[in-house]
Parts: structure tokens; C-alpha cells; sequence
């Protein structure tokens, strides 16, 4: 029984680490729920992203863990716009974070992240809202900028992906054509 018991665990050890592996490796099948089921988010070839292109060779380890934790928030707060039984599919075709790598003498890898208001956070995407019925009800393509980024409001605000997300919200809530 007790041996039993020690296998079960590690088995499921082995499984929550290869899940992890998974899921930092960008490779993870789509076993993890989204945030909502009436939300969908695709990214199409991150490895193009003008972000992924623009981040010096040394900054590139981990350079692309910043789209699960996005993928999530935009998933998150587009539940919240769109209406009961609406379905939304959104597909991410390039991401530019507020920033930019610039040379820094005697850092650690010689570069490092600069927020300027010549940096903004650029988003481009493609999305297809449908009605309860199926039907499409809006479609497009948008091209976020934030252009004004730097005069956002957001004291004490730490996260490393807040330009981006509050990019999103500008777009959901205020957006052309609002969803």
C-alpha cells in the first residue's frame, strides 16, 4: 500500500514537472483551460514578433515569457466586454513591448530595457467576434499603438506588462468600433 502510494506521487510529480517544462516552453498542448471559454487568443509565429527580432542574442533566454501571462490578462478582460453567448477568437500577429534594448556599459549582458516615449507598445491583431447564433458580427484588423504611453497613469504599477495590457484595455473599452 505504501509503495503504491510513493509511485502515485512521484507519478504525479513527473507529470506537474513535465507540464511545467511544457508550458515555459511555449510548447504546451492546449490542455490548460483559457480564462474563458467565449474568449480565444492565438499567437501567429511569435518567433517573428517584431519584439522577439529587436531583443539583443544575450536577452533572448526567457525573452518570450511574457505571452502566456498576456494570452491570460487578454482573455481575462475581453470576458468581461462582450456579451453572454458572443464568442470572441483574437490571433496576435506581431507585438512591439513599450521599450527598447540599448546598449548599457558594465550591465551584466550589456544591454538593457529603456522606456521612452519614442518606444511605444505596439500590438497588431486580427479578431472575429461572433454572435450566440454563430453569425460573425464584427471582424478587422487593429494596429495598437500607444502612442501617449508614457503620460498613462499608473503609480506604484510594477508590472513589467502594464503598458501592453493597458494598451488592450484602451482597445476593448474605448477602441474603434468597440466590441
Amino acid at each position: 500500500m505504501y509503495r503504491q502510494r510513493v509511485n502515485v506521487m512521484n507519478r504525479n510529480r513527473i507529470v506537474a514537472i513535465l507540464i511545467a517544462v511544457l508550458l515555459l516552453a511555449g510548447a504546451a498542448p492546449d490542455f490548460a483551460q483559457a480564462a474563458s471559454p467565449s474568449v480565444q487568443v492565438r499567437y501567429i509565429h511569435p518567433k517573428h514578433f517584431t519584439e522577439t527580432r529587436f531583443t539583443p542574442p544575450s536577452e533572448r533566454i526567457g525573452s518570450m515569457d511574457y505571452l502566456a501571462p498576456l494570452k491570460r490578462y487578454i482573455e481575462k478582460r475581453a470576458a468581461k466586454v462582450i456579451q453572454p453567448g458572443q464568442k470572441l477568437s483574437i490571433e496576435i500577429t506581431d507585438i512591439k513591448r513599450a521599450g527598447n534594448y540599448e546598449p548599457w556599459p558594465g550591465g551584466p549582458s550589456g544591454w538593457m530595457r529603456v522606456v521612452r516615449s519614442d518606444y511605444p507598445p505596439r500590438i497588431t491583431l486580427h479578431f472575429t467576434l461572433h454572435g450566440a447564433d454563430g453569425s460573425v458580427l464584427k471582424k478587422g484588423t487593429r494596429h495598437l499603438i500607444g502612442m501617449g504611453f508614457m503620460s498613462w497613469s499608473m503609480p506604484g504599477n510594477s508590472d513589467p506588462l502594464r503598458y501592453e495590457k493597458t494598451l488592450i484595455d484602451h482597445w476593448l473599452r474605448h477602441g474603434e468600433n468597440k466590441l
